[in-house]
C-alpha cells in the first residue's frame, strides 16, 4: 500500500514538473511550459483571429505573439470581438 501511495506521488509530481501553472481569465490553468501567446491559443483552442491578449496588464500586440513567452505565474486575459449591432 505504501509503495503504491509512493508511485502514485511521483507520477503526480512528474505530470507537475511537466507544465506550468498560469491564471487565463481569472481560471488557474496547468499548461505545457515554453508555449508563446500564439501557441498558448491554440492550446486553449480559441481562435486567434477575434481577441486581443494582455499578458500581466500589458496588452500583446498581435506581431509580438510568436516571440512573448508564457512563463509560470503569468496572467493571461484574451477578450473576444463581437460583431453586431
Amino acid at each position: 500500500m505504501i509503495v503504491e501511495s509512493r508511485c502514485q506521488s511521483a507520477r503526480m509530481e512528474s505530470a507537475e514538473t511537466k507544465t506550468i501553472e498560469i491564471v487565463v481569465n481569472g481560471q488557474t490553468r496547468r499548461v505545457p511550459p515554453g508555449l508563446n501567446v500564439l501557441t498558448l491559443l491554440k492550446f486553449l483552442a480559441i481562435e486567434a483571429s477575434r481577441v486581443a491578449v494582455e499578458l500581466n496588464r500589458e496588452i500583446v500586440r498581435r506581431p509580438a505573439w510568436e516571440t512573448t513567452r508564457i512563463e509560470a505565474g503569468a496572467r493571461v486575459e484574451v477578450v473576444w470581438f463581437v460583431g453586431g449591432g
